[in-house]
């Protein structure tokens, strides 16, 4: 039986070469599925407010949602190693709180690391997670809980200034003992160089194809999200057309009295 991925992996990953998978899931069915794939990292993001609850960002996401995502997540036993996201407000009052809260995600809901957005600014929370061994994945760049400060989901570090802070920002979350780091919505020559000089694995989602590995959300792939499409996703299946498609004869069958048959029934 193979053993559950765990950080030592990811990294060893990065050194050989071999990319490194990510997809976003939020249940305990399209984990076992994921799983069976051979997904190497499983994200439980606070994409869910989006994709899932159908809020216009992912602010409104709370702890306790992140915890029972996480909990139907791991329900999979998934070998995928699971990282959950912080969501707004878990980590940005104070570090005691952050430490808690990070905690409460390991201990309720079962992740084996977080992650947090934010670089240089949020360095000494990162390391003091770290300082209680839960692993974290840094995440900058486009960050999606910073969207009132950036106008909005725009590619970040096309300027030179904001480059050099990236890049300031990529140094400051390895030095304080993340294992990998998300880079979201960078152009990617500067996503190329940030992995050069990175000891850690580097994540891209909308930051071209010379990081360590990629991470989509699972909407967006199947093809369920229809509230935006960015220029990075690439979609592989077409689930609502499927679905649809099911519902559509399921009603066109109850209403013409053709399900359910006595076959359906007890006797």
């Amino acid at each position: 039986m193979n053993k559950r991925k765990t950080i030592l992996d990811i990294q060893k990953m990065k050194a050989d070469g071999d990319k490194i998978t990510v997809l976003t899931c939020y249940d305990y069915p399209t984990a076992r599925i994921m799983d069976s794939c051979g997904i190497d990292m499983i994200l439980v993001g606070d994409s869910v407010g989006v994709v899932v609850s159908g809020h216009e960002n992912t602010l409104p996401v709370t702890l306790e949602e992140m915890i029972y995502h996480t909990r139907a997540v791991q329900r999979a036993e998934p070998k995928a190693l699971v990282v959950t996201d912080m969501p707004f407000l878990s980590y940005q009052i104070d570090v005691r709180e952050a430490r808690l809260n990070a905690g409460r995600l390991v201990k309720e809901g079962g992740a084996s690391a977080v992650k947090l957005e934010g670089g240089e600014h949020v360095a000494a929370t990162i390391r003091a997670i770290v300082d209680m061994d839960i692993p974290v994945v840094g995440h900058i760049g486009l960050t999606p809980q910073s969207i009132h400060r950036m106008g909005g989901y725009r590619v970040q570090g096309k300027q030179e200034a904001q480059a050099e802070q990236l890049l300031a920002d990529a140094r400051a979350v390895e030095a304080a003992g993340a294992f990998a780091v998300v880079l979201e919505g960078i152009p990617l020559k500067l996503a190329r160089r940030i992995t050069d000089e990175l000891s850690i694995p580097t994540i891209g989602i909308g930051a071209g194809p010379h990081c360590d590995g990629q991470v989509l959300v699972i909407h967006d792939v199947l093809g369920l999200c229809e509230k935006y499409s960015p220029k990075f996703v690439k979609r592989y299946a077409d689930a609502r057309g499927l679905i649809a498609d099911a519902v559509d004869r399921y009603i066109a069958d109850v209403k013409g009295g053709e399900f359910p048959t006595e076959g359906h029934s007890f006797s």
